[in-house]
């Protein structure tokens, strides 16, 4: 699987494509998405009774990875999560009325993000009884893909519990998605306002939407771990590559120790971080994840965020006062690696909790 990953990667994802796709509305090529779903690879963690693989979600690590690594753009994180949500939580209806559409190829994201202020406590979006259908009322930010998006999984509040509730995307209407601008300008992200979306009650998860919860944040942070390594690594390499052909004084600027200590510091970083993110995708498993699990996938979400912010660091001030253009290739790793920090935890976060978990 990782090398086939690698192989479809480098062949559909150069530098040139990545610039391509930044000034696209949708942000991702549909020919490669489909190609992805033809490849089976958004069935990599489906169970087999819904047309996926059931290789499990540590398998879908190495196809995140060679995705990092040639900053290939597309909504492939978010629909797997989705997918894990409803496996865990949705039942077999559900199941089989949604996952067969996402292993073909259908874009799904997660809405859980309650306002800009990440901070918010309260759900945002509450769902009340109207009949025999729910009525949504409220709205999310920092929705992944949402007008490509043909399903969405919304948290709300459902007579005082945390609920999770799917909403087909032909049930929000175009102008509740409101386009927000990404520091990463390879996302595409969105606010969505759900108020007036009334949804058939069947369609709200009957699962412990608390635990899933848990879990899936966990997940979210060892795949997007898994793609910063990615990152980082290709980082690494447009540095190095730089560093052996910019010459000065008649040398090349890779020649002095002051340049080639922290591109080691970087290797070693990057290192690290796929040892950490390959350690927790042995761990997780399609049952909840136990304390081991949750130890690893912060560790390697931890790991990888800072690898990645001090490996761009790195690349701009290398280049030079070039480093700091939109044209060098350099900010697209600092771009990346700001946002990257912050998704489904940055490293304070992630080491805050496993400070109790490790020494307690």
């Amino acid at each position: 699987l990782l090398d086939t990953a690698r192989e479809f990667c480098r062949n559909r994802s150069d530098i040139q494509a990545v610039r391509t796709l930044l000034e696209s509305e949708r942000g991702f090529d549909l020919r490669v998405w489909q190609e992805m779903a033809e490849l089976g690879w958004l069935g990599v963690a489906v169970d087999e009774v819904y047309g996926g693989s059931g290789l499990g979600i540590g398998s879908v690590v190495p196809v995140v990875e060679c995705m990092g690594k040639r900053l290939l753009a597309t909504p492939f994180i978010d629909t797997t999560l989705t997918a894990q949500v409803l496996q865990r939580a949705a039942g077999p209806a559900l199941c089989e009325q949604f996952l067969p559409g996402i292993v073909a190829g259908q874009v799904a994201s997660l809405a859980l993000l309650e306002s800009e202020d990440w901070g918010e406590s309260t759900l945002g979006v509450t769902a009340t009884v109207d009949g025999e259908r729910l009525l949504l009322s409220g709205a999310k930010t920092q929705v992944a893909y949402a007008a490509s998006a043909q399903l969405f999984v919304v948290s709300v509040s459902f007579e005082g519990d945390v609920r999770l509730v799917a909403v087909p995307a032909d049930s929000v209407p175009s102008p509740a998605i409101t386009r927000q601008i990404s520091i990463d300008e390879t996302r595409r992200m969105a606010r969505v306002d759900f108020t007036g979306v009334a949804v058939d009650a069947h369609q709200l998860l009957p699962g412990d939407a608390v635990s899933t919860l848990r879990d899936v944040m966990l997940l979210g942070a060892l795949l997007y771990g898994a793609e910063a390594a990615g990152s980082t690594a290709a980082c690494l390499d447009v540095t190095v590559e730089y560093l052996k052909t910019r010459k000065q004084f008649g040398r090349p600027i890779g020649s002095y120790q002051a340049l080639k200590h922290p591109m080691v510091d970087v290797l070693v970083e990057m290192e690290n971080a796929r040892s950490f993110v390959y350690h927790a995708a042995s761990l997780v498993k399609d049952e909840p994840l136990d304390a081991d699990a949750e130890i690893a996938c912060r560790m390697a979400k931890a790991q990888a965020s800072e690898a990645l912010k001090f490996a761009g660091d790195r690349s701009v001030q290398f280049h030079g006062g070039m480093g700091f253009t939109y044209e060098c290739d350099a900010q697209l790793y600092v771009r990346r690696a700001q946002w990257s920090q912050q998704v489904f935890g940055d490293a304070y976060h992630h080491r805050k909790r496993l400070a109790p978990l490790l020494l307690d």
